[in-house]
Order: structure tokens, then sequence, then C-alpha cells
């Protein structure tokens, strides 16, 4: 993990990113990881899968996602932290490979998804150089896949990578092979590339601001919310037995 000045709290096991997100550079290392999945749902799931938490440990920039995990740090340090949620993390990097004509290389999702990003994204940024990859969709990688997919990315040497294969893959992904990877930085981004290839509708960001997308989300998504409930309610759960001194904090 770098050890540059950014703000950040560490809360609950995990050293989470809150600062401006302009704190973060582009160039001038290599392979360091953005992790969008620090919330009550990425919690549980940590809890439960000891790799998922040494990858969300081990993540150079870990940033707030679902911002109910901020609660935690309210109740426990008070202090709130900074939202960073996947929607404004990907327009933010994204610009700014704009502004510098960089390049931004897609990782994850069909072969369809992935054309409409090409597309949207040669109008939005066309400054930006685009490369794309559809991995195979299985549980677990193989050897060759895991090869394939950093030849791609290293053939075309991008200052980005976007990963979009859902929590907790992507996360453990980006973790096993960063050090293959030539590239600035590697950001899970999730669900976010069908958000912004509009094969899933988008969430206004006025939703973000008044810290309700989850609710819009277990409207657009219910079967997500069904099958996350257990972690989220863990996460409240755990929270409470703190707040009562029942369950020590853990520490980073």
């Amino acid at each position: 993990m770098m050890n540059e000045a950014f703000e950040s709290v560490s809360i609950l096991g995990f050293r989470v990113f809150s600062d401006n997100l302009l704190k973060i550079p582009i160039q001038g290392h290599q392979s360091r990881v953005i992790n969008c999945s620090i919330s009550p749902n990425g919690y549980g799931l940590a809890v439960k899968d000891p790799e998922f938490k040494e990858a969300l440990k081990k993540t150079d920039y870990l940033v707030l996602d679902g911002v109910y995990f901020a609660l935690a740090s309210i109740c426990l340090k008070g202090r709130n932290i900074k939202k960073n949620q996947g929607p404004e993390v990907f327009r933010h990097f994204i610009k700014r490979l704009d502004k510098t004509s960089g390049k931004a290389f897609f990782l994850g999702s069909s072969e369809d998804v992935l054309e409409k990003i090409k597309e949207k994204a040669r109008i939005e940024y066309p400054s930006v150089l685009v490369e794309t990859f559809s991995p195979p969709f299985k549980k677990e990688f193989s050897r060759e896949d895991n090869r394939e997919m950093i030849s791609k990315i290293n053939a075309f040497q991008p200052n980005v990578v976007f990963v979009g294969m859902t929590a907790p893959k992507q996360e453990k992904w980006s973790l096993r092979n960063k050090d293959e990877l030539d590239c600035n930085l590697i950001i899970s981004i999730g669900n976010v590339f069908d958000w912004y290839a509009g094969t899933q509708k988008e969430i206004n960001p006025i939703w973000f601001q008044l810290r309700l997308a989850w609710l819009i989300r277990i409207f657009y998504r219910p079967e997500i919310f069904r099958r996350n409930i257990g972690n989220q309610m863990l996460f409240f759960w755990h929270l409470i037995l703190m707040i009562l001194k029942i369950k020590k904090q853990s520490t980073v």
C-alpha cells in the first residue's frame, strides 16, 4: 500500500479514503488499486470471506461506496467519511484521462455492454483511447484466462484499468494480478459498467446526494437487495454491538 498523504479514517479494521479524488495521482506510479467496495454489504462479505477482507485491507485507496458504512465512523469515532461512490469515481478519472489524452481499459461484462461503453466514451470523452475485453463468465478464472486478460491489458498499456466483475470477484482479481499489470491504476467499479452503457437504468445523481441511492437500487434490482440483505444486517448488528461495547472494534 502506498504511503501517500491523504485523509483517511481507520474504522472496523479498514483504512478508508476520505479525501478529494484529485489527491490520487494517475501517472507516476505502477498498478495501484482503488476499490469502491466499502459498504454495509462489503463489510458483511468481508466478515465471511477472508480473501475478500484481505483484498480490501491491501487496497491502496479504499473509497466509501455504501454511505451508511460511514455510520460506524460517526458513531464510534465522531468522524464522517467523504463519499466517493462508484459512478463518481468513474467519471472523475475518465474526465482526467480526457484532459491528458490518456488510455482506459474496461475489463469485464459482456461484449455488448463493452461495445456500448466504447461508443458512448467516444462521444463524451473523445480524447480518451479506449480498449476492452470480456472475460469468460465463470466463478473462478483458470490460469489461461488470467494470462489472456493480463496480456490484453499489457499490450494496450493503459493508464487506468476499470474492472467490472462485481464484488468480491473484482477485488480479489485486482489484488492477485496487480503486480503483473502494466498500468497506473486499477479501479473496481462493478455495476457502473451497465449504468454507463445504458443496459441498466442509471440512478440520478440527486439520489446519491440525498444518500438514498440504495433505496432506488431496491426498486431497480430487488433481487440484488434480497441477495445482500444478510450481509447488510450483519454490519448493522456488529455496529450495535460495538456501540454497546459488547463487541470489540477491529483494528487496521
